[in-house]
């Protein structure tokens, strides 16, 4: 699978290189964008704009991949994603939950803002346990 990576200071954009996304390839998508939790930037802007459709067993698997990345304190967002795709993901009730956006640049404003909402909240904790 041709996948190109551009790192940037707060996140990584992960962009496949391809039309159709198949369930195998979605295995290599899903790990590509997984090792990036243990490097720094773990945040990534998944691009789509190249893929034209994906079967539903990937729709699904990415929606969970989203969940992994927030349950370990990353963003996630997905940008650019073609209409028919849009339309695949709202029909399978998966798009009002997917953080997704319509452009890159604006991937990059939502992971901004979530980095500083967890710095926000870690910055709480520690005032909280400090005042106990």
């Amino acid at each position: 699978m041709s996948v190109k990576i551009s790192t940037k200071e707060k996140f990584s954009v992960v962009q496949p290189d391809m039309a159709v996304l198949s369930d195998n390839l979605t295995d290599d998508l899903i790990n590509t964008c997984l090792s990036c939790l243990d490097k720094v930037p773990k945040n990534v802007v998944l691009n789509l704009e190249s893929i034209a459709s994906l079967s539903d067993t990937s729709a699904t698997r990415i929606m969970e991949l989203q969940q992994k990345f927030y349950e370990n304190n990353a963003s996630f967002v997905i940008c650019c994603v073609q209409e028919a795709v849009e339309e695949q993901l709202d029909k399978l009730e998966l798009l009002e939950i997917m953080n997704t956006t319509p452009t890159e640049s604006e991937a990059w404003d939502i992971v901004q803002m979530e980095e500083i909402e967890r710095e926000l909240l870690d910055s709480d904790d520690v005032e909280f346990e400090q005042n106990n």
